[in-house]
């Protein structure tokens, strides 16, 4: 896989290779990065990679407005066991089906391209287990709070393998943030053991056949913690932890909220890859209805792809957001990379459900961004301060 940021640069490195690609079936494109183009040069790299899916006859392309590349993959192509290689650094997300998925360069991407192979060492694997009950935490509290503990280097070129009784009843939606965010920790991927809720998610999201769910089964990997041998093993219990909040300018820079209440804001961003699915928005949801977003505050939402979007017309949460004041934008990164429908000016201090808070990532290199949970989001946004009280 590889989007429109990362095609054209594959396709350069490709026509030095071959003139075929291995198998234009088992590629994908995806349009997500900068849509619809907001240059000159974002419209003439979209311009090169729509060559590339002519020339070879791509047959899974996604254009500009279909969504963002990994919620593609989710949604439509990867399974248990898959290798899927991806021309992104989040590629490691997928990791939530029991598959092993991560990123490449775009060189990478042309000889895997070329040729359906590519050289890898296999990881060392740090195991990450969540314990514990408490309903006022997500998925994205949780992976902060691990990005802290294990620290931005401290999964360098490794596999971060999730479990704990809390990950095993967590749906794909939280699974899927986990995975997301172990690239922020230096890993090559994030991973967690396909179970009935993998399969349930395979057979009502993606209609696979109760044949097709048997051979999965049959094929499944399974993890003996006995006959494992761990890099590292931590266990992290939720009962008492607060929400948490990635503070500038590194995700593994993670406070309690109750430590960065009240630090005024300018804009808040609810989508990207990490927080922007259904769940995530009926989440925000929740605490926008009825209400206004503060005078001095811009919320954007962005839905993760055009089948949220859908989904979240029909359930009249679109409806909600517009009515609390929210600029909705195309399926798309949007924000994340600080191309365009949301950059921030010098000082501005934006609150985003995303997964990097680098200085300069969104906008000006003198700009903030902190990071959050779809709810605390939600909750700021209304309140016009990082806060996870709405009274």
């Amino acid at each position: 896989m590889t989007h429109d940021g990362t095609t054209p640069l594959a396709y350069k490195a490709l026509k030095e290779m071959s003139d075929s690609v291995w198998d234009n079936e088992k590629i994908v494109v995806a349009f997500d990065h900068n849509v619809p183009a907001n240059t000159v040069k974002a419209a003439e790299m979209q311009k090169l990679a729509l060559e590339f899916v002519r020339r070879f006859n791509i047959k899974n392309f996604h254009k500009g407005g279909e969504g963002i590349c990994h919620q593609i993959l989710a949604e439509n192509y990867v399974l248990p066991n898959m290798f899927v290689a991806g021309g992104d650094s989040h590629t490691c997300t997928h990791g939530a089906f029991g598959a092993f998925a991560t990123g490449f360069g775009a060189t990478d991407m042309a000889y895997i391209y070329a040729t359906g192979e590519t050289w890898i060492k296999v990881p060392k694997t740090i195991r990450v287990d969540i314990i514990g009950k408490n309903e006022n935490v997500s998925a994205k509290d949780i992976v902060l709070r691990v990005c802290k503990e294990i620290g931005r280097r401290g999964a360098t070129y490794m596999a971060i393998e999730y479990g704990g009784e809390v990950v095993k009843n967590m749906d794909m939606d939280g699974r899927l943030t986990l995975c997301n965010m172990a690239i922020e920790m230096g890993g090559k991927t994030g991973v967690i053991e396909a179970d009935e809720i993998t399969y349930n998610y395979l057979k009502k999201e993606r209609g696979l056949s109760d044949s097709e769910i048997a051979k999965l089964k049959k094929e499944r990997i399974t993890v003996n913690r006995e006959e494992e041998s761990y890099y590292k093993e931590i266990e992290i219990d939720i009962t008492d932890m607060e929400e948490q909040i990635a503070v500038p300018h590194h995700p593994d820079n993670v406070k309690p909220v109750s430590e960065v209440e009240g630090t005024e804001i300018n804009q808040v961003f609810i989508g990207s890859c990490t927080n922007g699915r259904l769940s995530d928005l009926r989440e925000a949801a929740k605490y926008l209805k009825g209400r206004e977003v503060h005078k001095d505050v811009k919320l954007i939402i962005i839905p993760a792809s055009k089948k949220v979007f859908m989904q979240a017309l029909k359930e009249g949460l679109i409806d909600i957001f517009v009515k609390a004041g929210a600029m909705i934008c195309t399926p798309g990164c949007g924000p994340c990379l600080g191309a365009h429908q949301g950059v921030l000016a010098e000082g501005e201090v934006c609150l985003s459900t995303t997964n990097r808070n680098f200085k300069g990532r969104m906008g000006h290199i003198n700009s903030y961004i902190y990071l959050a949970s779809p709810k605390v989001a939600a909750i700021s946004a209304v309140k016009g301060y990082i806060t996870n009280k709405l009274d």
